[in-house]
């Protein structure tokens, strides 16, 4: 398996610390407001990378933090009137809602940072003590010149970074690239005791703490959106490598950027869509679709006329499975002949192929053409002489493919006499637009699965032979 590692510019063999285990750390929601499509796209993926690496057999430990404590809660808090405490267990809980309606799975642990506050003075100290990081009334900065590395992940060196980067003026620092790791209390905020006074974490020491916490001094992958890359993830890993002596984490995956009708998502644009608001017209199928049908690292446009294309896209495989599913309950032969299992067998490079690019950096896009391959092949060989051993068998497999993609799980399966009746209605609507060829094909359709039309005054009524 092939990773793209953004520390180093380049696909990588994959080597965990413990054969056979994977320890990934994703950056979470800072748990404000609900979730818009650019995380969502974020979560969609690496939950996706996650239930890939079980697919193929590994043990993993994912872990995704909320961010529950940041300057952002406490002005909505204040604006609402609440504490940051009632705002976050709010919005945890609605991102839970809106995850499990994306079919994300349950991370193996969603720690709050708040949770971690005692560790988080440790390790702040651990920097103090070892000369990376210094107190300046009651605020602890990092020293950035201090760690010779940084700037290795964004592959820029110090001074390019701090001529491009938007840095909050403050004479107290000894350099203006230095950040915060400890933040002294101010008026109307929590706050917890520590040796420098009241006061909070700042953003980045969070997760590289609970990271440290939850699994180990170095860990396989850290993970999250490509804005992360810097001064987030560049922030994480010089203060963690700082304390620690060792390697922060030996993979890091960044998934690309979502804009809005070729625009880039913005709330000045007025085109800022919430995950919430999607899933009103939209089910998850249809949208992890079209966030897993570009590859990853990728820039995905989004707009509500690909989300139609991509709903198209999804019935066309679900028709599949329907039918498959209703020939299951309408054939005869129990057990497959040597013919079906030489078939059967002939399927399993739609397998190999998904695999082959799934192990190529999670190429979803072209793990969903070997899925769309795989139907349109069984579409024209499997119909009413099959077994019922061969149908369920290839049922199998495509919902395996698309397990670790989170789609197509759902049951589709109907009674036969709603089916039929679906299929009439299909037919005189045909008719009435004198479409007579699709009328022809309906009625021939169901007539090779035994099913009889009658056009009568009364209405077409219809028998099973």
């Amino acid at each position: 398996m092939r990773v793209y590692n953004t520390l180093t510019k380049k696909k990588e063999q994959f080597n965990p610390i413990v054969p056979g285990e994977v320890s990934m750390y994703v950056c979470g929601p800072t748990v404000y407001n609900f979730f818009h499509i650019g995380n969502g796209r974020t979560f969609i993926v690496f939950d996706t990378i996650r239930r890939y690496f079980e697919y193929r057999g590994f043990k993993v430990k994912f872990v995704q933090n909320f961010t529950d404590i940041d300057d952002k809660m406490i002005n909505k808090a204040n604006d609402e009137g609440i504490t940051v405490k009632e705002l976050g267990d709010k919005y945890i809980d609605e991102y839970y809602k809106d995850a499990d309606e994306l079919n994300i799975e349950r991370a193996t642990v969603n720690p709050r940072a708040t949770e971690f506050v005692t560790e988080i003075v440790e390790f702040v100290k651990g920097l103090i003590d070892k000369g990376f990081a210094y107190e300046v009334n009651g605020d602890v900065y990092f020293s950035t010149k201090s760690f010779e590395a940084y700037g290795k992940l964004s592959g820029q060196n110090i001074e390019d970074l701090q001529s491009g980067a938007r840095i909050s003026v403050d004479e107290r620092k000894n350099d203006p690239m230095d950040f915060a790791v400890w933040k002294a209390k101010k008026p109307g905020e929590p706050a917890w005791e520590s040796p420098w006074g009241l006061g909070r974490p700042g953003w980045h020491i969070e997760c590289s703490c609970m990271a440290k916490k939850l699994l180990g001094e170095t860990i396989d992958i850290h993970a999250g959106g490509s804005d992360l890359v810097f001064p987030h993830h560049e922030n994480e890993i010089a203060q963690s490598e700082a304390l620690t002596g060792k390697s922060f984490a030996n993979y890091w995956l960044h998934s690309a950027f979502v804009n809005v009708n070729n625009q880039k998502m913005s709330k000045s644009l007025n085109n800022f869509f919430t995950a919430r608001e999607i899933l009103e017209s939209f089910n998850s199928d249809v949208i992890r679709f079209l966030m897993l049908s570009a590859h990853y690292r990728q820039q995905l446009n989004f707009s509500e006329d690909l989300l139609e294309s991509a709903k198209s896209s999804v019935e066309r495989i679900y028709n599949a499975i329907s039918n498959l599913e209703s020939l299951l309950s309408e054939v005869n032969k129990d057990s497959m002949d040597e013919k079906e299992k030489v078939y059967l067998q002939s399927l399993d490079k739609y397998r190999q192929k998904y695999i082959e690019k799934m192990d190529d950096d999670f190429n979803t896009a072209d793990a969903i053409t070997a899925i769309f391959d795989l139907v349109r092949d069984v579409n024209s060989n499997i119909g009413v002489n099959a077994s019922k051993e061969l149908i369920s068998s290839v049922l199998d497999l495509i919902r395996e493919l698309g397990n670790p993609l989170g789609i197509l799980q759902k049951t589709t399966k109907v009674s036969l006499e709603e089916e039929v009746e679906n299929l009439i209605e299909q037919r005189q609507q045909a008719r009435k637009n004198r479409d007579f060829t699709l009328a022809d094909k309906i009625r021939d359709d169901l007539k090779a699965r035994g099913i009889i039309l009658e056009d009568t005054p009364q209405g077409v009524r219809w028998k099973k032979l």
